[in-house]
């Protein structure tokens, strides 16, 4: 079987999508003109990934405020937020380059998503025209974090909100697969996060990525191995405005903590990791032929969704080859490190004038550069 390639979800929101979202929070167009300017962007988006190869595409999401906080709000500034939040929660991330992502804070129960991606999902299932599509989720792991760190929510204790979060996590992944995704995939990108022990972040130093990892797995329980084998974890140091939030804390911290999720597949960071000959090391001894039930796949990332520059087929080719010639040819897939624009709003700075427009055809350009390289390294490999 070729090496299978899998993209992680997100793409920029195109420039005229971004003003809608802007436009809307200042109340100057309707929700309807704004779904207008999703539906443009997420058919559009489903046209250009059809014509990389990509085996499952997406809509890019383009009707999500972020990859953490679709169920939540209509938009990054709030709009829609649901009216048992508040929009002073914990920081998610404190990135690089200074700015920061702010989760809402729950001051009443119970957890229920205002939306689920399975809702945007059947919404894009007629544009893809019979495509094979995935769905990417928002781990339980990162919505922990909506509940007081230190405090607790009046009449409504942290093991009630535990216990419907999960069922809400659930309720997403099923909804997804019901509406025809072949693939979906949990984001957390808070695993590496959880160890950076930021002191301007409080829950960075917590120790909860052991929690994280138990809850993931509360959720994937619920699911037969038949099901998890296509259901998927997402790793990486974050992706945000060409920015990273804990690319300094090492694979080690996360290693083999990651692979005791019982999910049947990683999408892991590596493109842009320093010394990716260690990190494919510590994949080859933590990744589990069983986990409970399901044989565990690394899909490596190859492309670096935050540099302009396209990499090569050739190149992508060769790094393929060296992962599995560690890993082993039959264990391993091919990814991006991270989704090309995990919130709504984002100028990709680093992309100079042409700003998200510009980084747009740059991760198209990407995708079908990681599908050739794909199959240049199965060739090489004789798979």
């Amino acid at each position: 079987m070729p090496i299978p390639t899998e993209v992680v979800g997100s793409l920029p929101r195109p420039t005229y999508l971004q003003k809608a979202y802007a436009d809307y929070d200042a109340g100057t167009i309707t929700r309807d003109e704004l779904i207008k300017a999703q539906d443009k962007a997420a058919d559009d988006s489903i046209a250009n990934m059809s014509r990389t190869g990509e085996t499952f595409v997406t809509d890019g999401e383009q009707r999500a405020s972020s990859f953490a906080t679709y169920p939540v709000t209509d938009t990054l500034a709030g709009t829609g937020l649901s009216s048992n939040l508040a929009a002073d929660g914990q920081y998610f991330a404190i990135f690089d380059d200074g700015h920061h992502r702010q989760l809402p804070r729950l001051i009443r129960g119970p957890l229920k998503y205002k939306t689920y991606a399975y809702e945007n999902l059947k919404k894009s299932m007629a544009s893809a025209e019979g495509k094979p599509m995935k769905q990417a989720v928002i781990a339980p792991s990162m919505l922990y974090l909506l509940y007081p760190l230190n405090g607790t929510v009046e009449g409504y204790p942290k093991e009630d909100f535990v216990e419907d979060l999960v069922n809400e996590c659930e309720k997403d992944i099923r909804g997804c697969f019901e509406a025809g995704a072949k693939r979906v995939s949990i984001d957390f990108t808070e695993g590496r996060l959880a160890s950076k022990n930021d002191a301007r972040n409080a829950w960075t130093g917590a120790n909860l990525l052991q929690t994280f990892v138990d809850l993931n797995n509360k959720v994937l329980d619920r699911f037969s191995a038949s099901e998890r084998a296509n259901i998927g974890i997402h790793t990486c140091p974050g992706g945000d405005c060409d920015s990273v939030h804990s690319h300094e804390v090492p694979y080690s911290n996360l290693l083999p903590s990651l692979f005791a999720i019982n999910a049947g597949y990683f999408l892991i960071q590596l493109a842009s990791e320093t010394d990716k000959t260690a990190v494919y090391k510590q994949i080859a001894s933590s990744l589990r032929s069983d986990a409970n039930g399901v044989s565990q796949k690394a899909f490596i990332g190859v492309i670096d969704p935050l540099n302009p520059r396209v990499e090569s087929p050739e190149e992508v080719c060769e790094r393929l080859v060296e992962a599995a010639s560690i890993i082993g040819k039959n264990n391993i897939g091919a990814t991006d490190d991270c989704g090309f624009s995990p919130f709504s709003i984002d100028v990709k700075p680093k992309h100079g004038k042409g700003g998200p427009d510009f980084a747009r055809e740059i991760a198209f350009q990407k995708i079908k550069s990681r599908v050739e390289g794909a199959k240049l390294a199965s060739q090489k490999l004789g798979i």
